[in-house]
């Protein structure tokens, strides 16, 4: 189980100026309860679907056959088309399980002429299978790319084309569930209660954990214990209200705004910006109050952003995540002399120094942190992590007073743009 520690944000780390004060964290503690109370009443009545999505067996049997026939078919090549949440969330289950033995696993997530160009070119669409995600079936991104890879693939397979290709879309409508109809592509359902940053445990992230080889039940496992632990009404043992209660205070009372989350592993920094929109969409929608998220990477913007976190404004706190093994991987015995400190040391001792470095450092200077620990990124505790900011995300929403849900003024800028694209063809 993962644990959170939120003590170096607190008034005894860090001062009462600075930190949050046992007194302040108290006040909340029967409306934490309550919303806790109010968000299972919820769940009860239907709301919150993405919170039922790890008990779906139907989805588990489904990705698991086209799993097996991805291997079957000796696919070679897995290319991903999806934007926002389906394609922040994937990314994450690659970064985590891809390797030598799996199928090469390609998001396309942009409509950049060069990036879409280079694959175009790249891929082996004889031996590539294309899956689509949009649940509105109108995606611009998605779908412009995905016409452009179904030309390839009908091109390379003729008509078996229609063979290769996934969609996971609204099951009762749209523009994409019609293509699929039409040329009989397979299709698997994002339920339409779920938005697309709330899908990782719908087909958007359980095809990806088992094309990639990852372990579906044990991802779906972390992620019902988490829930299990997220229902509990006291404070200090539910993480998701714990770390709710704490971004609302030390934003609302202390003016820390930013939210810096920042993995000390190279393989979450996907989850990072995953989270990144998580918050940013569902809690974006007030001039007042509410969490500002960026994302930053251990050790590498130790470099490029520390100086700004210790001797700037006073406007950040910092959300580390750390995993405990690593691989094991050491500093050659044979290094000049002025390292020796380096010598035999394993490579996770040194991403373990320059954690705690960073994190004392920032508590030295009265700056508030906090740090999720995992024992080991596995598909475990990745559901652990994913099901934690969700359900943070639900009571973030009740503390600040903001629907979670829906993203009213992302859809400005969509129609915006159709207006434009609709007006005639214009070169770029």
């Amino acid at each position: 189980m993962l644990h959170l520690d939120a003590s170096a944000a607190l008034a005894k780390a860090i001062t009462p100026s600075r930190g949050i004060p046992d007194q302040e964290l108290s006040t909340l503690r029967t409306g934490m309860r309550r919303y806790v109370d109010d968000f299972l009443k919820e769940r009860a009545k239907g709301e919150h679907a993405w919170s039922m999505d790890p008990y779906d067996r139907t989805s588990v049997e489904a990705v698991r056959e086209i799993s097996m026939r991805v291997r079957a078919d000796r696919i070679k090549t897995i290319v991903w088309i999806g934007i926002g949440g389906s394609g922040l969330g994937p990314r994450v289950i690659q970064d985590v399980f891809e390797g030598p033995e799996t199928v090469e696993f390609i998001v396309i997530d942009t409509i950049d002429p060069a990036i879409l160009s280079m694959y175009k070119n790249l891929v082996d669409w004889r031996s590539a299978m294309v899956v689509v995600v949009s649940k509105s079936g109108g995606t611009l991104e998605t779908m412009s790319a995905f016409f452009l890879f179904w030309n390839e693939l009908k091109s390379a397979m003729k008509e078996r084309a229609a063979e290769r290709v996934i969609a996971i879309t609204d099951p009762s409508g749209g523009s994409l569930r019609s293509f699929c109809l039409e040329r009989a592509i397979q299709m698997l359902p994002i339920p339409p209660a779920v938005g697309g940053r709330f899908c990782i445990f719908t087909p958007v992230g359980l095809l990806p954990m088992a094309l990639l080889g990852g372990d579906t039940a044990q991802f779906l496992r972390g992620a019902k214990e988490m829930d299990t632990v997220c229902q509990g009404s006291v404070l200090e043992e539910n993480p998701a209200a714990m770390l709710a209660a704490m971004q609302y205070l030390l934003d609302v009372k202390r003016g820390y705004p930013l939210r810096v989350i920042m993995p000390y592993s190279a393989r979450l920094e996907q989850l990072a910006r995953w989270g990144q929109q998580l918050i940013a969409e569902s809690l974006g929608k007030t001039e007042t109050h509410n969490p500002v998220p960026v994302t930053a990477i251990g050790t590498q913007d130790q470099h490029s952003l520390l100086q700004q976190w210790m001797a700037g404004p006073r406007m950040a706190w910092h959300l580390f995540i750390r995993e405990e093994e690593k691989v094991r991987l050491t500093v050659p015995d044979d290094v000049e002399g002025s390292f020796h400190y380096l010598a035999g040391k394993t490579f996770g001792q040194l991403l373990d120094a320059c954690y705690e470095g960073t994190s004392r450092a920032l508590i030295g200077g009265k700056r508030p942190c906090i740090t999720i620990t995992i024992p080991r990124l596995d598909a475990y505790h990745l559901g652990q992590l994913f099901f934690l900011f969700m359900a943070e995300v639900v009571l973030l929403g009740k503390l600040y007073r903001i629907d979670p849900y829906g993203q009213p003024a992302v859809e400005v800028g969509k129609r915006i743009t159709k207006e434009i694209l609709s007006r005639g063809r214009t070169e770029s």
